[in-house]
């Protein structure tokens, strides 16, 4: 049996970087920034500057599902809430109006446009008695669970 000497894997025979650990670094820098920020550097008109999307959390207790979307700045007449069989559609425009410009000089950081955000409901949840509020900024519905949908608790009988 023959032993082969072991090398740095970073280096080739010749005490240079591996073509193959050059390739898998490059390939895992890409695959970090993607997943630190999807599509964020793309500068094509599908992934524009000016698409966003509202920060949402979901919260589901025995008897009700609570949702809460981040929409600072946006009018509430601007917001659209729908129900479509088991899915929650969020929508609506955020206008931004602020801006600098002067000397040469042009500011204006905050995202704006459309927004839609459809989020999946679990089922027996009761569509017809939404309670959505709206304050300071933040969109909080509360969708009550049928009486059917309560969790039921099973006893397991120890032998």
């Amino acid at each position: 049996m023959n032993l082969i000497p072991w090398r740095n894997k970073r280096e080739s025979a010749s005490g240079e970087m591996s073509p193959m650990f050059a390739l898998r670094s490059e390939v895992d820098r890409l695959f970090d920034s993607f997943l630190r920020q999807p599509f964020g550097s793309l500068d094509l008109p599908m992934w524009g500057s000016d698409k966003w999307s509202p920060a949402v959390d979901v919260g589901e207790t025995d008897k009700e599902v609570t949702v809460r979307a981040e929409l600072p700045g946006i009018d509430p007449k601007d917001i659209d809430v729908s129900v479509t069989g088991n899915q929650l559609v969020l929508s609506g425009e955020k206008k931004e109006t602020s801006e600098i410009n002067e000397k040469g000089f042009h500011q204006c950081e905050a995202r704006y446009g459309s927004f839609r955000r459809s989020i999946p409901l679990p089922e027996g949840v009761d569509t017809e008695q939404v309670d959505a509020q709206y304050a300071n900024g933040v969109l909080t519905l509360r969708m009550p669970k049928t009486p059917q949908a309560a969790l039921k608790r099973i006893e397991v009988k120890v032998k």
